[in-house]
């Protein structure tokens, strides 16, 4: 499983949507001026970001049922 490299693509995608996701929360909870400045910033990154491990995933389970390996 750990030899699939589709499957750590997928992992990688979705652990970068944590790390923005916990940038802007991080921001938005200190309150700052930074946060005010980068938070929506943060967002459109957050959400690019799902959309490609979105796209990954759904390609992952594609493959697999029409039998790619």
């Amino acid at each position: 499983m750990l030899q699939d490299p589709f499957l750590i693509l997928i992992g990688l995608a979705c652990l970068a949507v944590v790390v923005v996701l916990m940038l802007g929360l991080g921001g938005f909870a200190k309150g700052s001026g930074w946060a005010q400045k980068n938070s929506n910033k943060l967002m459109q990154y957050r959400i690019g970001a799902q959309f490609v491990a979105v796209l990954l995933i759904l390609a992952y389970v594609y493959f697999r049922q029409s039998g790619g390996e």
